[in-house]
């Protein structure tokens, strides 16, 4: 009888270990497909199954995936977005053609290009920032004199804040601008720009699984201009009505993008007129949202989409309540880093879960206002958000980094 397999199309330096681990767990054979296996390296670490192949060339895929069949019984594809959304898309569509469970590729797509995403959900009445759509500078720039500064400045195609920055005067509007249309920002499509109202208050992530919300954290961002991610915690202290509205809110997502098939998260904010989202994603949050969801509430994302993408039934019901939170922790400047350390201290303290550095010593820092100047992170739990602050800010200050002037090589 032919092994089951798994087909995990691209990879993900948080959400693919744990969907390797999960696989496996579950009696699953994975297998990796990518434009690049060695940029993954928990699949070398962990003896994984890859095979190269351009992800952006759907017939290259249809055709590894046929090949694959003549000797393991696919079970399942899914795959992890990224930088590129589109892989998300893609995914669907190789579900369809395999006739294998998977989302609905049309909405994937409305979801990933955020315009698109802000004009069904804006049609369909839900609270949105006021909007703009450009793609020049005087676009730019008449977009932001409509709405009103601050706005926000983003590229309508991305993920994990690349590109995006909150410009609060005409200087910083022009020199995001420049910065967006100078070649120093990688565009995977023609350059769109979404100019956008700042809409302000706490931001909540909402994870959703078919139609289901399992929870509601709330993530803070290191200072402005830019949405560097400092602390997630899980779940968000609500009281019921806020709870009430924000689920109600995010499930009326899904209904206006035809979603409601695997996970959701919605991203929205608390304004003075009450819930306003931002963003929907029709994937899963990246590590390390699903492991404070499964700390918090007892519910495995990661293991519970796979039981989806192979056709089982999964099992959402809570079995315990704790406060999970994690802290990214954030490069203060651009250098080498010359050493990193503490780490076995912190984990040495009751209630932290996980400390997990991202780079090496040696590695060259060079920040970008965005997901990729996170160095690492560590996560603690308890029954009690006051305990398990007290736990992790004990732990974070145990830990400590060295960043080094570049060398000057005009010298």
């Amino acid at each position: 009888m032919a092994r089951k397999a798994i087909i995990l199309v691209e990879g993900h330096r948080g959400n693919g270990p744990l969907h390797v681990q999960a696989a496996q767990r579950l009696g699953l054979h994975p297998i990796t497909l990518s434009a690049d296996p060695a940029q993954y390296e928990y699949l070398a670490a962990e003896s994984v199954e890859a095979i190269r192949v351009d992800t952006d060339n759907f017939d290259a895929l249809i055709r590894e995936c046929c090949r694959l069949r003549a000797t393991y019984d696919i079970a399942g594809i899914t795959g992890f977005a990224g930088d590129d959304e589109s892989v998300s898309a893609t995914v669907g569509k190789l579900c369809r053609h395999f006739d294998l469970p998977g989302p609905n590729p049309a909405s994937i797509e409305r979801c990933c290009d955020k315009f698109a995403q802000r004009q069904v959900l804006a049609e369909a009445g839900v609270s949105v920032p006021g909007y703009r759509v450009a793609t020049d500078a005087a676009d730019v720039e008449s977009a932001a004199a409509e709405i009103g500064l601050p706005v926000i400045v983003k590229p309508a195609v991305g993920s994990g804040s690349s590109g995006v920055r909150l410009c609060r005067n005409v200087d910083e509007l022009a020199e995001h601008t420049t910065y967006l249309l100078g070649g120093k920002h990688i565009w995977r499509s023609s350059p769109r720009i979404l100019v956008e109202e700042f809409a302000q208050g706490p931001h909540y992530c909402i994870d959703i699984m078919g139609n289901e919300v399992i929870g509601i954290s709330v993530l803070d961002f290191c200072r402005p201009p830019h949405f560097v991610y400092r602390e997630l915690t899980c779940p968000a202290e609500l009281t019921d009505d806020e709870h009430h509205r924000i689920a109600e809110v995010s499930l009326s997502c899904l209904r206006a993008l035809g979603l409601g098939w695997g996970p959701t998260n919605v991203e929205l904010r608390w304004t003075q007129r009450g819930p306003v989202v931002i963003e929907v994603n029709p994937r899963l949050p990246g590590s390390p949202a699903p492991e404070l969801v499964q700390l918090a509430y007892g519910i495995d994302l990661v293991t519970e989409h796979i039981k989806l993408v192979i056709g089982d039934e999964w099992n959402l019901r809570r079995s315990h309540s704790q406060t999970a939170v994690a802290r990214w922790l954030v490069a203060d400047r651009d250098g080498m880093l010359d050493w990193i350390g503490g780490d076995s201290r912190a984990a040495a303290v009751s209630g932290v879960v996980e400390v997990n550095f991202y780079v090496e010593p040696k590695t060259p820092i060079v920040r970008k206002g965005d997901y990729r100047d996170c160095i690492g992170h560590v996560i603690a739990a308890s029954p009690s958000l006051t305990r398990t602050k007290a736990i992790l800010q004990r732990a974070v200050d145990l830990i400590d980094w060295s960043i080094i002037p570049f060398p000057n090589l005009g010298e």
